[in-house]
């Protein structure tokens, strides 16, 4: 991404200038990463019960591995709930299918 005047960078309008994914996509860092290990899915079991938690940081130039002495210029958690305050969770058993229903307040 290309930062704007005030240095900060919005994926909803800014067009990724490359990496995994093209064009402006605002949930883009999140839809489009992938596994250091083949075949392992980046999955949240438990999503009622805490936030969905991800260490963002921004390195100067491409590092596929980063050592102690590469300090990022920037780095930021973002964290995204899946469940709001009072949702009930109803698992769902039906056959061979598995899943839950979130009901709202």
């Amino acid at each position: 991404f290309r930062a704007d005047k005030a240095g900060e960078v919005d994926p909803g309008r800014h067009a990724a200038l490359g990496g995994s994914y093209a064009g402006v996509w605002p949930m883009g860092l999140f839809w489009f990463l992938q596994p250091d290990t083949l075949f392992r899915r980046l999955v949240k079991r438990d999503v009622a019960g805490s936030p969905f938690v991800v260490r963002l940081e921004v390195f100067d130039g491409l590092r596929l591995v980063t050592g102690p002495q590469d300090q990022p210029l920037a780095s930021c958690e973002a964290e995204r709930w899946y469940v709001g305050p009072g949702m009930q969770r109803v698992p769902i058993r039906e056959g061979r299918v598995r899943g839950a229903l979130f009901l709202p307040p």
